[in-house]
């Protein structure tokens, strides 16, 4: 593969990366304006918002196997317009059914999408042979902070969502379309395809040795959700902040987690994804125990922001560390941690909203903390030494493409 075609595909997956964060940021910053058109219950609302994550994760299983058929790219470039056109779809009906039409077609198709997009990013950061995989994950970061600026506009001028998603749909399904001519893999990627990534693939991966990274995955987004689902609520009704400063916490967390994944890879390739792993989950930890204990927003706000540094790194080199732990099954053993993903996002926001209601909410803010720090006791499965990407740890045959 010649290093044009790696820069090109580079750049064409980073769009893809940015482009998701935008439309999922639209859809999860205005469930409320979703339940007005709709007229969702509060009761039914929940059964929809579980829907989505649970539909996501069939589509990661549907398309463990459908990429022991064809190139994950091919998966990618169908599934995201897929996506971006459900999201539509959400902000046009006005029944019932509609809604749970669109919703469930975001779910299957945004599964699906996770998981070739990360198999995708896995597959060139092994031809580019240094960490790459942080980057992807800061676009889809920034994306996020522009699809929520964009849900704020539209909620500020009281426009409607169609009228919302439109702009972003017409301008962003065009160019990740025509950017997705450039996707490129890894050279053990494209020879998987029904090759090494068939049943023989599937049969080599073992879950007991992938299961370290599946509970990192669901540690690492149950502490997420709890940020994006309770960070308002707790600095508003427990450190007793302002409605519009209880808004400021997730905006930083979100900023926090762009910066730290822009530079995180550099961190891994000069120490090494282990220890930038161990490091953003002491981070991540010591940011919850500041937020249990803090007696006032700032002190609050101060916790958030080491979450997002310390949280941002971990999920991106889980991904990284499963593509490395199975070389030639790396799509299948993806595809299953994926799952995770959902599992956590599941689960989080319930938890602490349990626990919270029950005990209290500072106490709840331990639970994510001790999973988090659970993350060091599995990050050795993150890699040996010889795993490592760049600074003294690159591999002899890394191709440098920029």
């Amino acid at each position: 593969m010649t290093d044009a075609r790696l820069r090109h595909g580079r750049a064409s997956l980073t769009l893809s990366f940015f482009v998701q964060g935008v439309t999922f940021a639209l859809l999860v910053t205005r469930i409320p304006a979703i339940q007005d058109r709709y007229g969702i219950s509060d009761g039914l609302l929940p059964v929809f918002l579980a829907a989505v994550p649970i539909l996501a994760g069939v589509g990661s299983v549907v398309t463990e196997k459908v990429v022991a058929r064809v190139r994950p790219r091919v998966v990618l470039r169908w599934a995201q317009p897929v996506v971006m056109l459900a999201l539509l779809g959400a902000g046009a009906g006005n029944a019932l059914w509609e809604a749970a039409l669109a919703l469930g077609v975001f779910g299957l198709s945004v599964g699906a999408l996770d998981a070739s997009m990360n198999m995708m990013g896995v597959s060139l950061q092994r031809a580019y042979g240094r960490s790459i995989m942080l980057g992807f994950h800061a676009a889809y970061s920034l994306g996020g902070i522009a699809g929520a600026s964009m849900a704020w506009a539209g909620a500020h001028w009281d426009l409607s969502l169609l009228v919302s998603y439109l702009p972003a749909v017409v301008v962003l399904l065009p160019a990740a379309f025509i950017g997705s001519r450039w996707y490129a893999e890894g050279a053990s990627t494209e020879a998987g395809a029904g090759e090494t990534q068939g049943k023989g693939a599937a049969a080599s991966v073992s879950f007991k040795l992938l299961m370290p990274l599946c509970l990192v995955m669901s540690f690492a987004y149950i502490g997420d959700s709890t940020v994006s689902n309770w960070s308002a609520k707790y600095l508003q009704d427990v450190l007793g902040s302002s409605e519009q400063l209880s808004t400021v916490p997730y905006n930083v967390y979100m900023v926090t987690t762009l910066l730290g994944r822009a530079v995180g890879d550099f961190g891994v390739r000069r120490f090494g994804a282990v220890a930038v792993v161990r490091s953003g989950s002491v981070l991540a930890a010591a940011g919850f125990a500041v937020v249990a204990v803090a007696g006032g927003a700032w002190t609050g706000m101060l916790g958030f922001t080491m979450l997002g540094l310390g949280l941002c790194v971990i999920v991106p080199q889980t991904f990284a560390a499963a593509g490395r732990m199975f070389p030639g099954a790396s799509d299948t053993a993806i595809a299953r941690l994926n799952i995770f993903n959902y599992v956590g996002f599941l689960v989080g926001s319930p938890l602490v909203g349990a626990l919270g209601d029950a005990w209290s909410y500072r106490g709840a803010m331990l639970v994510p903390m001790v999973l988090v720090l659970a993350t060091l006791v599995y990050a050795k499965s993150f890699g040996a030494e010889s795993a490592r990407y760049g600074g003294g740890h690159e591999r002899p045959r890394t191709v440098d493409v920029g």
